[in-house]
């Protein structure tokens, strides 16, 4: 339990990794704000399972492309639950999958100013009091396509690129005010967002894999608890690929 005391924020965590993160921490002793926009149930849920094994757990909905809700999930957050600790950058709007000469614009703007707007606002309103307190820590949630791209996932790869870029910048900024910032880009994970994909295809991405498998999204949950925890204390500016040794830097 050596997040004791600590308050994560983590975004989009009504499912998949947000999810299996919002548990990992609470199960490690941390406060956790599960944000959601529109799943309340699926929140719910979430919170349930926190506060059923003994954690503590609010819900904050937000839409975290509006910089409005963005601005009050975090008071929400303060109030309920104390200084934002930890911040988990998480939601992501939904990959367009088709060739980039099929792509309308309108497709490919949603897609990467939506996620950005999604890192953007969040930064904004938790950092001035992580600045004031001289401590923090930020994980943004990538993808090895950002450093690997894969056909039909051009937006995708983009956004992914600006969120590494974003998160470096962070890194050397903010390290003088002790908050540190770190990037997790998982390989394939199943989760909802992926759950179009065929088996064969999925299969095959296994067999390719060095670790034979594909990601759950528990998986990508455990690096992020190994960043945010003190025994990671001198680790900023990190990209750590958790993708089964698929992606290898």
């Amino acid at each position: 339990m050596h997040l004791t005391g600590k308050v994560a924020l983590v975004t989009g965590a009504s499912r998949g990794i947000g999810a299996a993160t919002a548990k990992l921490l609470a199960s490690h002793g941390a406060a956790v704000a599960v944000n959601y926009a529109k799943s309340e149930a699926a929140a719910k849920a979430v919170c349930d399972d926190i506060t059923k094994s003994g954690g503590r757990c609010i819900m904050v909905k937000a839409d975290v492309r509006r910089e409005d809700e963005v601005k009050q999930m975090v008071e929400q957050t303060v109030a309920g639950l104390g200084p934002i600790d930890f911040l988990i950058l998480n939601a992501g709007a939904d990959v367009p999958f088709k060739p980039f000469i099929n792509l309308s614009y309108g497709d490919f703007e949603g897609k990467v100013m939506g996620e950005l707007q999604g890192f953007f606002y969040p930064l904004q309103a938790a950092l001035p009091a992580m600045i004031g307190r001289k401590s923090g820590c930020i994980i943004g949630v990538s993808s090895g396509l950002s450093r690997h791209p894969a056909p039909g996932f051009s937006a995708h790869t983009t956004v992914k690129s600006a969120v590494d870029g974003l998160m470096k910048s962070l890194a050397m900024e903010l390290g003088p005010h002790g908050i540190r910032v770190n990037t997790v880009a998982p390989g394939l994970t199943i989760t909802d967002a992926t759950s179009w994909l065929s088996k064969d295809h999925i299969g095959a991405m296994a067999a390719a894999t060095p670790l034979r498998r594909v990601a759950q999204p528990e998986d990508i949950a455990g690096a992020i608890m190994m960043l945010v925890s003190d025994e990671a204390r001198f680790v900023t500016g990190a990209y750590l690929p958790v993708s089964g040794g698929s992606l290898m830097l």
